[in-house]
């Protein structure tokens, strides 16, 4: 596409593209065609003036290479992928309104007749006055009510230029506060927005898994217990309960049968469904993620809820300070700064940004937390527990042998485990489905219906026989299933160092499936800095052997170890750290963990595990790297120093300016004007990174 070069310098250019008009989804379509490019490092791309400014890194030809792609770039043959939301067209429109609403205010002081511009002022305060007046009917002494005071003093003065200089620093005061807000919450939603790669589409082949963006409406797709539901759609058959706090902010599992209408991005746990789809990946949900986010109780910490309420609380003092300075002074003017000056916008304003930022913040680091009050209980927690499979160690376990017993094929009781754990995504079961494919051994789906047992395994039937997956304690103490005659000398020789998974076919035991589960690089570097970064114990409990837990955690370098625990044993150890005053933090990734996510103060799951557990977790992590614990801790402890900080700067501001206006040393009218830009600046100042 033709450009022309209209400002460079060393490591910065500006282009303009040669067209008449650039529409939003081009000028997306430019930035993110730029930001694919090698050696690119920031963007900006303006649909108003058609202008791109593009920094990139000089060496290897760096502005050759930017100049070739511009050259070769086109909107229709483009193929880089553009999100749906991506924020550009919410600041068009706030530009807008601000714009006019400026430019509104010079024409009417330019043009209008002084008559004219009073009429015109008297009209725009019957709003404040209706809001002022219905916060007196509720019974509530809150800020419209000060600002319906000040204009209705300033108008019975006649004082208009005040009255109109107020009005128009409250609207603009509002717009760019709501601007702020609306800003906060679309970066943190588009980091949220939910992208699930792949689903199960039932076709009359058998089921087939396939990308998530090739499901069309129509089509019929299969959750499975721990599975997250694709897509919106109509529940056709099975039945099962479907956690769907994420979209609708119910605390309890919802029944779902035929019929019933099912969310994308909720999660089943427990049963399995056939959905006919009724919605595109992407339609409806992005407005949902914000809508939750706006409206959920989670986003809220105590911090907040305090500095709203504190707001609250001064608004009656400021109406007192007001009358009081009136029947001292009898001068109207100082009376008005404190109707012109209030605590509550910049409180109420400041506070919830600066957690939403900082949740932004940690969305730049892979972590992403579903609310205010979660970050607040890691900074104050004092243990930490860790599950073991998945998390401290690697989070791709590999499988380093499958051992037969009763004269079973190696290949083909690989083929079998496979074809039963790609239904229940976890590390360990991940690690069986990728070395079938390792090996090429391509399966067709015998089974019937299958059943995961929380904690335990997984079950179906086979050719009329029952197949068993999963631990020591569901295969032979549960299900009783028994090992072939003359194999107990082999049984005895499993290998110590490995998580074994153990196969049954018709309750016989047919192989055993060994699991080399290596402890992540960085774990005991991560354990040393959490002690560092103030947590008194750091505890790992796992469902493995005592003496495979107690390598791992002497390794670790862990405070104390719990092994061969079920999911109710971590959710009770939780409940006991709570009877003894202490706040806990939970980190796991499988179905089983969840309980004890539930149960913490704060629940960490990794991004890589069970569906149901990033569900139920009030933070993901990636699987990339355990580093990120330490780096939440780190924001976390830095957003409640933001937050004491806002406090002190906030009332100190406010408080100086109005004991300026007491003293006559500022006019109303600028001490309203300090007064909203000092709330813009404290608000923009808290959308800053902690780190």
């Amino acid at each position: 596409m033709k450009c022309r070069i209209l400002h460079e310098s060393r490591g910065r250019m500006r282009v303009r593209m040669i067209q008449r008009r650039m529409t939003d989804a081009q000028a997306d379509q430019l930035n993110y065609y730029l930001l694919s490019l090698d050696g690119i490092t920031k963007v900006k791309v303006s649909e108003r003036t058609c202008d791109a400014t593009i920094v990139y890194k000089e060496e290897n030809g760096g502005r050759e290479c930017l100049l070739r792609a511009l050259s070769e770039f086109g909107y229709d043959r483009s193929e880089v992928e553009v999100p749906e939301h991506t924020g550009r067209e919410l600041n068009r429109v706030y530009e807008e309104k601000l714009f006019f609403m400026v430019a509104g205010r010079a024409l009417r002081i330019l043009l209008f007749p002084d008559p004219v511009r009073r009429v015109l002022c008297i009209g725009r305060a019957v709003r404040f006055m209706g809001a002022g007046l219905r916060c007196l009917r509720q019974g509530r002494l809150e800020v419209p009510v000060l600002d319906a005071t000040t204009i209705a003093v300033s108008l019975i003065r006649g004082d208009f230029k005040t009255a109109g200089s107020v009005m128009f620093l409250l609207q603009a005061g509002g717009l760019l506060e709501e601007w702020t807000h609306k800003k906060s919450v679309d970066d943190l939603a588009r980091r949220m927005y939910l992208n699930i790669d792949k689903a199960w589409v039932r076709t009359d082949e058998g089921d087939v898994l396939i990308p998530v963006r090739d499901v069309q409406p129509g089509d019929c797709v299969v959750a499975r217990t721990g599975n997250v539901i694709p897509l919106d759609g109509i529940v056709l058959a099975g039945g099962g309960s479907v956690n769907q706090a994420s979209m609708t902010g119910e605390p309890l599992p919802v029944r779902k049968e035929a019929g019933a209408y099912v969310y994308g991005g909720t999660v089943l746990e427990e049963g399995e469904l056939e959905i006919r789809v009724q919605k595109a990946l992407g339609s409806g949900r992005y407005d949902k993620i914000v809508h939750m986010i706006e409206d959920s109780e989670k986003l809220k910490s105590a911090t907040e809820s305090r500095a709203a309420h504190l707001a609250d609380s001064l608004v009656p003092w400021s109406l007192g300070g007001t009358l009081l300075t009136w029947l001292l002074t009898r001068n109207a003017t100082r009376a008005l700064s404190f109707l012109m000056v209030d605590f509550s916008c910049a409180l109420k304003l400041a506070m919830p940004i600066s957690v939403l930022s900082a949740m932004r913040e940690c969305s730049d680091h892979h972590i992403n937390v579903k609310g205010g009050k979660f970050l607040e209980a890691v900074s104050q927690a004092d243990t930490i527990v860790f599950d073991k499979t998945g998390t401290l160690t690697n989070a791709t376990p590999s499988v380093r042998e499958v051992i037969p017993f009763g004269g079973e094929d190696a290949d083909e009781m690989l083929r079998l485990a496979a074809c039963l754990e790609e239904h229940f995504p976890h590390s360990i079961a991940n690690a069986v489905v990728k070395e079938a494919e390792r090996k090429r051994l391509i399966h067709e789906e015998k089974h019937t219906k299958v059943e995961y047992v929380v904690a335990h395994g997984i079950a179906s039937t086979i050719d009329g026989k029952r197949a068993l997956i999963g631990s020591y304690h569901f295969i032979f103490e549960d299900e009783k299933c028994t090992i072939p005659e003359g194999a107990q000398d082999q049984f005895d020789a499993l290998p110590e160092d490995c998580s074994l998974l153990y196969l049954a076919v018709d309750s016989r035991l047919a192989a055993v499936i060994c699991i080399e589960d290596p402890i992540r690089e960085e774990a005991v570097n991560v354990v040393s800095a959490l002690h560092d970064a103030g947590f008194s114990r750091v505890v790992m409990m796992t469902g493995d052997s005592r003496k495979t837990a107690a390598a791992v955690a002497d390794r670790l370098g862990m405070d104390e170890f719990y092994a061969e625990v079920l999911p109710e044993d971590k959710a009770a150890f939780i409940r006991r750290e709570h009877e003894a005053g202490r706040k806990v933090v939970m980190i796991g990734d499988g179905i089983n963990d969840s309980p004890a996510l539930s149960e913490a103060d704060a629940g960490i799951a990794i991004a890589a595990g069970a569906a149901i557990a990033r569900e139920i977790a009030d933070i993901t992590i990636s699987a990339d790297d355990l580093r990120e614990l330490v780096v939440l801790r780190r924001l976390s402890n830095g957003l409640t120093s933001r937050i004491d900080s806002n406090y002190r700067r906030i009332m100190t501001f406010n408080g100086a300016l109005i004991v300026m206006g007491l003293f006559g040393c500022m006019p109303s009218a600028r001490a309203a004007l300090l007064h909203n830009v000092s709330t813009i600046y404290f608000s923009l100042d808290s959308m800053k990174n902690l780190l």
